[in-house]
């Protein structure tokens, strides 16, 4: 008599299991950055945030998106909860903006 809920790591859940695919999780082949990138690259937090910045906010759409948020204004005919939210959302974009909060 077996025991009916074996205790699983997410690491089991990763591996193919031939009684159905309600129990598995299926990576995606090739598509993580991180695991392309050579061994032992990354030592460091900091390592590991300029990687994934530079990987996937390049210097030119960091500066557009920081340049979005310094000239924001308000559009005619809208409402400052409108523009609010607006605004909320450009920080949302670039949360490295380096944008003092005071500012």
């Amino acid at each position: 008599m077996g025991d009916e809920n074996p205790i699983c790591t997410l690491g089991d859940y990763s591996k193919p299991n031939h009684e159905g695919y309600r129990h598995t999780i299926k990576l995606p082949v090739a598509s993580n950055w991180l695991e392309r990138l050579p061994a032992g690259s990354i030592t460091t937090w900091e390592d590991l945030t300029t990687r994934f910045l530079t990987q996937f906010f390049p210097p030119r759409r960091t500066a557009k998106l920081r340049n979005d948020i310094l000239m924001f204004q308000q559009h005619h005919g809208e409402s400052l909860s409108e523009a609010w939210t607006r605004f909320k959302d450009l920080l949302q974009k670039v949360p490295h903006h380096g944008i003092d909060l005071w500012l």
